[in-house]
């Protein structure tokens, strides 16, 4: 068989039923009965409960894991690491080859299934892959088809559930999802689509990405990001809804009902068919509350603490949004745990990352909120921790004195299903073995099988035992096709946010001329472990901005200036923020603070002593207390200052690409007008400094006024930073917003407004 080269569809369609389709690569054959027709995805020649199509999804499920060997249930609960289409051997990702040479070298087509994937198909059963980059729709549907051809043939014929981090941002070095290509629609980062305030986008926004996902071949989305952050310095606050629970729980509920919902010819039964995307709402119970704004990642960021006794706001998002749907779906049909060890509540909780809390798991998620879906870890929690300060290290908060397999065993025990980013089975057969030890073989094969019917259901219900395939044409005119794309540009000029207008100055006159100094990017490693050297570079090309303004470089001769600026960015010591290696060195612990300013930080007011001691580690005390931090993107600042300089009296607008709250005091009084961004939104930004759309975005955030008011927050509290005040009297709290006729107060902000303060 050619695994390595297109994959010849061949189908049949049901009378009144589902089109089945399959590989003639595979050799599968079809069964008639009762005149219809059904895939022999056994090989046996009759047909199982779980190959009639005509029975609900639990009882396929069910049927099918009770004929399941140990080691292919094991295999069936791993989740493949990070896959790019085509492969490339990376570190941490691992060696990638193509009959043992590079896909270069092979001459095979980018939509080969790479040696390593035959291999944990075959021999670890893995059923369930994420995807990283591909180069185009078209291909990832080729190879999708490939991929799935191989595993048509294999014991049982179980199709291959595919899925991606979020991939329809603009600022595509976030996270994961470095050069994610395929051509898909661009929305604003998840926070922006949260400064809509608007839910009913947010399901539209999930309705259209799910048709590009199916297109793309995933057929679960590792999102959405539901987690209350109320922490303003953690690094994934771009990928959140916010700090508002009850803004929050909405836009979950809606992004899940867009993805998870089939109608019309495409529903299956109820509300799941063909165009559903499964949900995989993260990070249970919530990992916005890090202390000090440490990301759990890393080592020197694995806790999370709750200072102000709010632990129960975090579920709400999951609670009263994701688990109650509007939609016949009903619930998110997955949850991955996050990273963090819920620190010290009232002996009710380990000291252990959440992925292996008994209580977290069994008696919070599935006994008080009745949730019997999916629960997936987040990628190597399994594996051995390596140094506080490296990324690709594994993630085993509380168990690090722990085998593999004990590992596999307690998350197990803790009422987990999956294991993200394991890729061999054997760490589960030993998990599996303790239990047999301690429990007999009746129970264990019990507690395999129940995992099972939920992974198997999730399958099942998209359509894939009947049709897994992809047509590659129609795959190419639907991902990133020009209706969705428009209303993707559209969401983004939704989103921006007007801070200030001083005395009308935006917007700005067609063709007026306009100086735009040049940013600098200092050198720099990103999530995907790709160096960037050091330049010089303008915000925006030339080429855009002369379809709005008329563009020089010498600001004497401009009308007004824009700067687009970062914010800071306090991981100024690699990608591990608030611990640095060389502090510990010098006689330190190793933390330091997280700024949100642009100038250098001392941390005067942090605590005398953290919240989280770990008995275990060489430093249990976290403290930062009066060190020193420098951001990496200080000259940013040097920029916004320096063009006020040169243009006198002249308007300067600042445009700032916000992926959280910031410190704006140090260059809002330089600025006649603000914008906030969210993403690289340069076009829809274009389109409302120039007058083209008027801003309507709201603050989904805070702005604190100085970092002595983030340090003295509570991690686990919203709204109770003091908030900027700006030279026209204008508070930056959660909510705010300007269009051109000022302040906007509509029904948004009285819908979700009564979080703020009362004083305000």
């Amino acid at each position: 068989m050619k695994q390595n080269y297109e994959t010849t569809v061949k189908s049949i369609q049901n009378p009144g039923g589902p089109k089945l389709c399959w590989s003639e690569q595979s050799g599968m054959k079809v069964i008639e009965k009762d005149g219809l027709y059904f895939k022999d995805l056994a090989g046996a020649g009759e047909l199982y409960p779980y190959e009639d199509w005509r029975l609900p999804a639990e009882q396929r499920a069910s049927d099918l894991a009770s004929r399941m060997s140990v080691e292919q249930i094991a295999g069936l609960m791993l989740y493949s690491r990070h896959q790019f289409i085509p492969g490339v051997s990376m570190p941490y990702f691992g060696e990638v080859t193509y009959n043992g040479k590079s896909i270069q070298e092979s001459g095979l087509p980018v939509s080969a299934i790479s040696d390593q994937q035959k291999i944990f198909l075959r021999e670890d059963f893995i059923r369930h892959l994420l995807i990283i980059s591909v180069q185009s729709a078209a291909d990832a549907a080729k190879w999708n088809n490939n991929i799935q051809s191989l595993a048509e043939e294999l014991p049982w014929g179980i199709p291959v559930a595919i899925s991606s981090d979020p991939r329809h941002g603009t600022t595509v070095t976030f996270e994961f999802d470095a050069g994610a290509g395929g051509d898909i629609s661009h929305w604003p980062e998840p926070l922006g689509l949260a400064a809509t305030f608007d839910p009913a986008l947010m399901e539209k926004f999930g309705k259209i990405a799910s048709k590009e996902y199916r297109g793309l071949g995933i057929t679960t989305a590792l999102s959405p990001q539901i987690d209350l952050c109320t922490e303003p310095r953690w690094k994934r606050f771009a990928g959140s809804i916010g700090e508002s629970s009850k803004l929050g729980a909405d836009l979950a509920r809606a992004y899940c009902d867009g993805f998870q919902t089939s109608e019309g010819d495409s529903e299956i039964t109820d509300g799941w068919g063909y165009e559903s995307v499964n949900t995989m709402v993260k990070h249970w119970p919530g990992g916005g509350a890090v202390e000090g704004g440490r990301d759990a990642h890393f080592g020197s960021g694995k806790y999370s603490v709750y200072p102000g006794d709010n632990f129960e706001e975090h579920l709400l998002p999951f609670t009263e949004g994701a688990f109650k749907l509007h939609g016949k779906t009903g619930k998110a049909s997955s949850v991955m745990p996050y990273y963090t060890a819920v620190y010290g509540k009232a002996g009710n909780y380990e000291n252990a990352g959440s992925g292996y809390s008994k209580y977290l798991i069994t008696d919070l998620l599935r006994n008080t909120y009745q949730y019997d879906e999916v629960v997936c870890t987040d990628w190597s929690i399994t594996e051995d921790a390596s140094t506080l300060e490296n990324l690709y290290g594994g993630k085993c908060w509380g168990a690090e004195k722990l085998t593999r397999g004990e590992r596999c065993y307690r998350i197990l025990m803790a009422g987990v299903d999956q294991f993200g980013g394991l890729n061999e089975k054997e760490p589960v057969l030993d998990a599996y073995r303790i239990g047999v030890k301690e429990h007999g073989e009746t129970f264990m094969r019990k507690r395999l099988e129940q995992s099972a019917v939920r992974l198997l259901k999730n399958i099942f219900r998209v359509g894939l035992f009947e049709n897994p395939y992809l047509d590659p044409e129609v795959s190419a005119r639907t991902v990133g096709c020009a209706e969705y794309m428009k209303e993707g540009f559209a969401a983004q000029k939704k989103s921006i946010v007007m801070l200030k207008n001083k005395e009308n100055v935006l917007p700005l006159q067609k063709k007026m001329k306009v100086y735009i100094p040049k940013i600098h990017w200092p050198e720099s490693v990103d999530w995907m472990c790709q160096k960037m050297e050091e330049h010089w570079d303008s915000p925006i090309s030339k080429e855009l901005l002369e379809k709005y303004f008329t563009v020089t470089d010498h600001p004497e001769e401009a009308d007004a200036a824009i700067c687009i600026i970062r914010q800071p960015d306090g991981a100024a010591f690699g990608l591990a923020g608030g611990y640095d290696v060389s502090d510990k060195e010098a006689g330190g612990n190793g933390y330091l603070p997280i700024s949100l300013q642009y100038r250098p930080y001392t941390a005067v007011y942090a605590r005398e002593h953290s919240i989280a001691q770990d008995p275990n580690d060489e430093f249990p005390d976290r403290t930062y207390r009066g060190k020193t931090v420098t951001v990496n993107n200080e000259d940013d600042l040097d920029l916004v200052l320096h063009t006020r300089e040169l243009m006198g009296e002249k308007p300067v607008i600042v445009c700032v690409n916000m992926l959280g709250p910031m410190v704006v005091k140090e260059f809002e009084a330089a600025a006649d007008a603000i914008v906030a961004m969210f993403g690289d939104l340069s076009n829809a930004l274009l389109e409302v400094l120039s007058g083209n759309f008027e801003p309507e975005g709201l603050l989904p955030m805070q702005l604190p006024a100085d970092m002595r008011t983030v340090e003295e927050q509570q991690e686990d509290v919203p709204f109770d930073m003091e908030c900027h005040r700006d030279t026209e009297g204008h508070i930056y709290d959660f909510g705010y917003g300007m269009n051109w006729q000022g302040v906007i107060a509509d029904e948004r902000v009285r819908t979700y407004g009564h979080h703020l303060p009362k004083e305000n």
